[in-house]
């Protein structure tokens, strides 16, 4: 199986000297991503795509993405040079994955809109239309939304390799529009989208791909898992929103489950302590051993 893995790290603030140089450490030991969650009305975080930039920079193998970019406090035009900038920059290693909105009140006092349900989703197709009309150079884009409108801007520069669109859906309507349109699905964390509903999930994304006259398998799917690598096996409940804490073979099971059993090919760890220990167990141990299982 085409399997790839990557790991989670918030920007925070104190901790930037401590993410920057775990991605090098990742880049080094071969690990394919890195997402950097995007919240940017925390004073304790610093700015996503900055931070991004500059570990594009440091890295020479690692794919980078926010996770997942806030859509109502970036506009989906310079999204997109944004994303195609970055991408060129690094060699086609930047991939984008979005989010319609979450915390409205936070977006709202940070200058945002606030929108429904319905309204975020329709942004959120909006937005990828934009985005991806603004990858083709000598062209102007032209897309008339009712929440994003670009009215013939000079379109460009193109990233230098296709950058996915992921999004970071949840809830029915989201799945159907992430079928759809989206080249992947990043699924959320459990805390938002509890074990029990990821097959849902996915087979919601992928009868909405078949619809939509696309394939399934074309369509990358991300399974995000928080939990602390352990030095002994423990008992694991995958239910609601609980975290893993087993040891690596224990881990192993469990994302060879998930890839066999309900159709993930991506796993990102969310370790409940970002450090370099957890990141070394990761990459050294659990990885390897999933790679095995899965053979």
């Amino acid at each position: 199986m085409d399997l790839r893995f990557g790991i989670q790290l918030a920007p925070t603030v104190t901790e930037l000297p401590r993410l920057r140089a775990m991605a090098r450490e990742a880049d080094r030991e071969g690990l394919e991503l890195l997402g950097i969650q995007d919240h940017p009305y925390s004073g304790g975080l610093a700015d996503t795509f900055a931070v991004i930039a500059t570990v594009l920079a440091e890295t020479e193998r690692l794919r980078v993405f926010p996770d997942v970019a806030s859509l109502p406090l970036r506009g989906p035009a310079m999204l997109g040079k944004q994303a195609a900038t970055l991408d060129l920059l690094s060699g086609g290693r930047f991939e984008l994955a979005l989010g319609a909105g979450a915390f409205w009140p936070a977006i709202s006092a940070m200058g945002g809109p606030t929108r429904t349900n319905p309204e975020a989703l329709q942004a959120l197709e909006e937005a990828t239309a934009i985005i991806r009309a603004m990858w083709q150079p000598g062209t102007k884009a032209k897309v008339d939304g009712s929440l994003y409108r670009v009215h013939g801007v000079q379109s460009g520069p193109a990233p230098a390799h296709p950058v996915g669109i992921w999004f970071g859906s949840v809830g029915p309507k989201a799945n159907v529009l992430t079928g759809r349109i989206a080249d992947g699905w990043a699924a959320p964390i459990p805390h938002y989208l509890p074990y029990e509903k990821w097959q849902a999930t996915q087979d919601i994304i992928s009868s909405s791909a078949i619809d939509a006259g696309r394939k399934p398998g074309d369509i990358m799917r991300m399974a995000q898992l928080v939990g602390t690598i352990t030095d002994t096996p423990g008992p694991v409940t995958l239910r609601g929103e609980e975290k893993i804490r087993t040891d690596a073979a224990g881990w192993a099971r469990i994302l060879a489950d998930f890839a066999t059993e309900t159709g993930f090919d991506t796993f990102v760890y969310w370790p409940e302590s970002a450090d370099e220990t957890q990141l070394r167990r990761w990459i050294g141990e659990v990885v390897p051993a999933t790679r095995a299982l899965c053979a």
